[in-house]
C-alpha cells in the first residue's frame, strides 16, 4: 500500500527543551491516523512540522515519497484546520471553498465545477451562496473541510477541529468526519486530547507523551492491550491500584495491593517478587455479584458510595471496604441492578485476564 505521509526520527528543540523526540511513523494512503494526548504533550508541534510552519531539529519528513526539507508551507501537498475555523465571514460559500483556486489562477467554469462538486461530497449541496453566519457549527466545519479537500491535498491536518463545538454537535461531528473521510478517500492526520475522538474515527492512533509516541496501534489494541501504564491510564476509564509482586509469572501474576487487596492478574512483563506495580481494571471487566460458580475469579466486596447514572454508560462508585480506593463499576444494561442502593455493600469479582499490570513508574 502506498505511503501518504512517512515521519523518521523526527525531534524538535526549542534551547534545552525538547518537544518532541525521535517520532516515527507512516501513514498508509486513504487512512485515518490521530495522534492522541494531553496538552503539552507536543503533538501541535509535530503537526507544525509536517505542515511546514515549524522547521525539525533533526528527522525527515516525506509526503508521497518527497522529502519536505526546504519546501515552504503552501508548496507542500497538505492542508491544515485548526479548532478556530478561518472562515472569511464576509464571502459565501462558494467564494470561501473557491478562494485557493482562484489563488491558483483556474479558470471560472472550472473552480465552478470543483466547488458545486465537494459541496456535494461534505453533504452540502446548493450551498454555494450562503453566508457563513447562517451556518450552523456543523456546517461550518464542513465548508472548512470542503475548502481545503477542494485544492486535493495528499494529507488534510486536522489540530482538534471539534473543541469548539458544543457536546451534542461534537459527538455527532465524530461520525459525520469518519464517514467523510471515507467518502473522499484523502488520508487525515488528527490531533486530539479528546480519547474518544482518537477511538472511533481512527485507523491507527498514536499515544503521545512528553514527546514521545508510547504505542501506535488500533483503537482496539490500544483499549484492550495498552503497552505502558500512561497508555492504560490515558486511553479509556481504568480503575487503578498500587502494590508490589507477591509471586507467579507474567500470565498469572500475585498481587499484593497497597490497600490490603491480593489479586491475581496478567501482567505486560516479567516482574520479580517485591517489585512495585501499577494493577489496571476497566470498569466493565467488575461483575456485580458474580455468579459463585464462576470459578478463579478476584473476589473481595464493595460498599457502594454513589449511583451515577447515564442511560448505557451508567456506573457504580464504590470502594473496597476498610479502603478509601474508589473503584468506577460499569452497570451492565442486560441485567437489571435496581435494587442496589447508596451504601449497600456487594460482592464483585475480576477475572485475572482481564487486569493488567506494570512496572510502578
Amino acid at each position: 500500500m502506498a505511503i501518504d505521509l512517512a515521519v523518521n526520527q523526527v525531534s524538535k528543540s526549542f534551547g534545552a527543551f525538547t518537544a518532541v523526540e525521535k517520532v516515527s511513523f507512516e501513514v498508509p494512503q486513504g487512512h485515518f491516523f490521530s495522534i492522541l494526548g494531553p496538552s503539552g504533550c507536543g503533538k501541535t508541534t509535530l503537526l507544525r512540522m509536517i505542515a511546514g510552519f515549524t522547521p525539525p531539529s533533526e528527522g525527515l519528513i516525506a509526503i508521497r515519497g518527497r522529502d519536505m526539507q526546504g519546501v515552504v508551507p503552501n508548496r507542500r501537498p497538505v492542508n491544515l484546520i485548526f479548532q478556530h475555523l478561518a472562515l472569511f465571514p464576509m464571502m459565501t460559500v462558494g467564494q470561501n471553498i473557491a478562494f485557493g483556486l482562484e489563488r491558483r489562477r483556474e479558470k471560472r467554469g472550472v473552480i465552478r465545477r470543483k466547488v458545486a462538486r465537494i459541496l456535494e461530497r461534505v453533504g452540502l449541496p446548493g450551498f454555494e451562496a450562503k453566508k457563513i453566519d447562517q451556518l450552523s457549527g456543523g456546517q461550518q466545519q464542513r465548508v472548512a473541510i470542503a475548502r481545503c479537500l477542494v485544492l486535493e491535498p495528499a494529507v488534510l491536518l486536522l489540530d482538534e477541529p471539534l473543541g469548539a463545538l458544543d457536546l451534542k454537535l461534537r459527538e455527532q461531528m465524530k461520525v459525520e468526519l469518519k464517514k467523510l473521510q471515507v467518502q473522499v478517500g484523502t488520508t487525515f492526520v488528527y490531533i486530539t486530547h479528546d480519547q474518544s475522538e482518537a477511538l472511533v474515527m481512527s485507523d491507527a492512533v498514536a499515544v503521545m507523551n512528553a514527546g514521545r509516541f508510547e504505542q501506535v496501534d488500533t483503537p482496539q489494541n490500544l483499549y484492550h492491550h495498552p503497552q505502558s501504564a500512561f497508555v492504560a491510564r490515558f486511553v479509556g476509564e481504568n480503575n487503578a491500584w498500587t502494590g508490589r509482586v507477591r509471586g507467579g509469572d507474567a500470565a498469572a501474576l500475585q498481587i499484593d495491593t497497597d490497600d490490603g487487596c491480593r489479586f491475581v492478574c496478567r501482567a505486560a512483563e516479567s516482574l520479580d517478587a517485591g517489585s512495585p506495580v501499577e494493577l489496571f481494571i476497566r470498569p466493565e471487566a467488575l461483575l456485580i455479584e458474580p455468579d459463585e460458580g464462576i470459578a478463579d475469579l478476584n473476589r473481595f466486596e464493595v460498599q457502594v458510595r454513589s449511583i451515577l447514572f447515564d442511560g448505557a454508560n451508567s456506573r457504580l462508585l464504590a470502594r473496597p471496604l476498610q479502603t478509601d480506593t474508589e473503584l468506577l463499576i460499569a452497570l451492565p444494561q442486560n441485567r437489571q441492578y435496581d435494587h442496589i442502593r447508596v451504601d449497600d455493600r456487594i460482592a464483585v469479582g475480576w477475572a485475572p485476564a482481564s487486569g493488567i499490570c506494570f512496572a510502578a513508574s
